[in-house]
């Protein structure tokens, strides 16, 4: 089957942008093809820093022939309504159509017929409007065109089953010409499919797939390094960024200065690869080497001598900026330049960072005793913890904030402890899912304290996220906030913790009230506080059933011990959940399950039925059968053996005692009619026996809800 090769050639493309636009190419085009009805086995996209390419295999020579039938308006209608259907169907007159009648009468219907279009007309339509509509981030006009590209279009390859698709877009004809590497192979080549395609590219030294380069970059730079008794410095986000701007890659060593080993190293790898994309490498001791790794775009004649020497020459200038910045930044303490936090506008609505500190400090005091800090070294840190902000390589380097700080309170004239030079360089901490939590109980401290009062903040002023939007970072932050309390198995009851720090903002501005509240919690607080203190724990709840979905917990179970309410303790939540899953994957768990959800079932439908409530306990007079007395009974000791492992925060030995309700739940229902209407002593045994079905719902309900759980 027919063979499709696309390939759009232009100006360096950078490299940021390559992968999403392979991607976006792909997806625009598979949608236009199944679309027109030509359906297709498989398609592959591909990007160099000059070109991207499809290649779509298992195309039918033609699209289908399509039958069409459309109802049109009754029989006798306005000569407008009948206008307007033809017009729509594409027809002339009535003669084309044909007359039905149903129950209401005669009206006409328009049969259509189109034959299928060859493959090759349907791709000439729908490549221009991919190019016209492609959605780059960023794109420009140039000469006199109005065509939009990333970068200036030069060239299009377009062949079906190795023919030319013929069309034109903005002066630009498709054709079946390309070109290898700017410099070492330039001419025009002639392509047949898509395997001579690529491998007349590579021998034209250019390279098509990203991944296979990113490859040979990694083992190069190995080889390399491994030459000099050294060890890469290996990074993930520069490889695929380095593979991004060449399209034949020679890696190159390169050597600066020893005396610039005195910087920090992790200044003098963000340096280098900020400004040059260089690997850095270590030596024995895992130490800094004075030597860097480069990618070249070329296979010189001096073997890259020349190229070496020009990056040696850029690196040292941009490595003796970071030194003047580092010796510089030293001639002042972190305490000289809080007074400089007060200058820096942090939001609009929540003051300067010099404010901010200000609340940090009370904050991570108030945290320090609950998570088991020192808190006199929390305050400290939290005290500095912003400082860096101000110094010149920050400036230079943002993503070296915190870092740089524990660098600069250790090299003062009077360093700062251990503890308080770590909590400032981790209070960030984690900035993603797979960065490290602070464990040291300082650094716990001031993290959480940072992350909270953010937090708290922005949900006073009601800047929380909307939709996929959330500028100021907030989901990651609560996450943050989950993944230090459960990877350190802290106790912090959210509420009571975040209720004082609201208090920060109270009478500052009108506070809306929240329309999801959380059960347990509605009275807590100030009027003025409580409707977006609730709508902040409700976020935390959500971030939690994420974090805990990723983990592999049942969102059923989740739902389940949410469902009790007042559920803001995040380790007990968790420790519930897996008490939970454990309980239900035994025997006696899921046959309880099926009893409880059976009676819950039962009261459901006989309160609405009754239009009241059979809540409360049943009488011991009035049960008659065996099973009853005994399942009676059992709820009775269940419910006190539950209750006092609960206070004892062991889940385990709660649902243990719950799962002695199994075989009385089971009796019961194979031997007790619930819905009878015999009466006893005067008093009716079905709502005895309904209340009876309500004391197992309330037993369960110590522990989770278990009618939010599936099966």
């Amino acid at each position: 089957m027919p063979e499709l090769l696309l390939e759009l050639f232009s100006e360096e493309i950078p490299a940021r942008m390559q992968a999403r636009a392979a991607e976006d190419l792909k997806r625009l085009m598979s949608a236009g093809l199944k679309d027109a009805g030509l359906a297709f086995d498989d398609a592959s996209a591909f990007a160099t820093p000059r070109r991207l390419t499809l290649v779509v295999d298992g195309l039918p020579k033609k699209s289908p022939d399509v039958n069409e039938e459309r109802k049109g308006p009754r029989v006798g209608a306005p000569d407008k309504a009948i206008e307007g259907f033809l017009r729509a169907a594409g027809l002339e007159s009535l003669d084309a159509c044909e007359t039905r009648e149903d129950k209401k009468g005669e009206f006409y219907v328009a049969v259509i017929e189109r034959p299928g279009r060859s493959a090759s007309d349907v791709i000439a339509g729908i490549v221009p409007d991919v190019i016209q509509k492609f959605p780059w981030p960023k794109s420009m006009r140039w000469g006199t065109g109005r065509l939009r590209w990333v970068r200036p279009l030069h060239s299009i390859v377009c062949l079906l089953d190795g023919k030319v698709v013929p069309f034109e877009i903005s002066g630009i004809s498709s054709g079946n010409e390309t070109r290898g590497h700017r410099l070492m192979a330039p001419k025009l080549i002639k392509v047949k499919g898509f395997e001579d395609y690529r491998d007349k590219l590579r021998d034209a030294k250019v390279i098509l797939d990203s991944a296979e380069r990113a490859e040979i970059i990694l083992k190069e730079a190995r080889k390399l390094a491994s030459a000099k008794n050294l060890k890469l410095v290996e990074d993930q986000a520069l490889l695929q960024e380095t593979a991004g701007l060449v399209e034949w890659p020679v890696v190159l060593m390169g050597e600066f200065d020893k005396p610039f080993l005195d910087v920090p190293p992790e200044v003098l790898t963000s340096s280098m690869k900020a400004h040059q994309k260089c690997f850095s490498v270590k030596g024995k001791g895992d130490k800094l080497e004075n030597r860097f790794l480069l990618v070249s775009n070329l296979v010189a004649e001096d073997g890259g001598v020349a190229i070496t020497e020009g990056n040696e020459r850029v690196i040292r200038a941009r490595l003796s900026d970071a030194k003047f910045f580092w010796d510089q930044d030293r001639k002042k303490t972190l305490d000289e330049r809080l007074p400089q936090l007060n200058d820096i506008i942090f939001h609009e609505k929540l003051r300067t960072q010099g404010k901010r500190v200000e609340r940090l400090k009370k904050l991570a005091r108030e945290l320090a005793p609950i998570v088991g800090a020192d808190p006199d070294k929390a305050e400290r840190a939290a005290e500095l913890c912003k400082a860096d902000l101000v110094t010149e390589m920050v400036g230079e380097f943002p993503e070296l904030q915190g870092l740089m700080g524990r660098y600069y309170a250790l090299e003062q004239q009077e360093p700062e402890s251990s503890e308080v030079a770590q909590a400032i360089e981790e209070h960030y901490k984690p900035q993603g899912p797979n960065d490290a939590v602070p464990n040291e109980p300082v650094s716990i401290a001031v993290a959480l304290a940072d992350k909270l009062d953010t937090l708290v903040g922005f949900w006073a002023f009601d800047e929380k996220p909307t939709g996929s939007k959330d500028p100021y970072a907030l989901r990651r932050a609560a996450l943050g906030v989950i993944r230090i309390v459960l990877e350190n198995e802290l106790r912090l009851q959210l509420n009571d913790v975040v209720r004082p720090i609201f208090g920060n903002w109270r009478g500052k501005m009108p506070l809306k009230k929240s329309s999801v509240p959380i059960p347990g919690t509605a009275t807590l607080g100030a009027p003025d506080t409580t409707g977006a203190r609730q709508d902040l724990l409700s976020f935390f709840a959500d971030r939690l059933k994420v974090h805990l979905r990723d983990q592999g917990a049942r969102h059923d179970l989740i739902d389940a011990v949410f469902s009790l309410g007042g559920q803001d303790d995040l380790l007990m939540i968790v420790k519930r959940v897996d008490a939970l899953g454990n309980f239900l994957g035994s025997d006696d768990g899921a046959n309880l399950l099926i009893g409880v959800k059976r009676a819950a079932n039962i009261l459901r439908i006989e309160e609405k039925k009754d239009k009241k409530s059979y809540d409360g306990a049943a009488d011991a007079d009035v049960l008659k059968e065996k099973e009853e007395k005994a399942l009676h009974k059992a709820i009775g000791q269940v419910t006190g053996a539950a209750d006092k492992a609960i206070e004892e925060e062991d889940f385990e030995g709660a649902m243990a005692a719950l799962a002695k309700l199994r075989a009385p739940v089971d009796a019961f229902f194979d031997h007790v009619t619930v819905n009878t209407e015999d009466k006893d002593k005067g008093k009716s045994l079905r709502e005895n026996r309904l209340r009876l079905l309500s004391q197992i719902r309330t037993a369960t309900q110590q522990v989770a809800d278990f009618s939010k759980i599936e099966g």
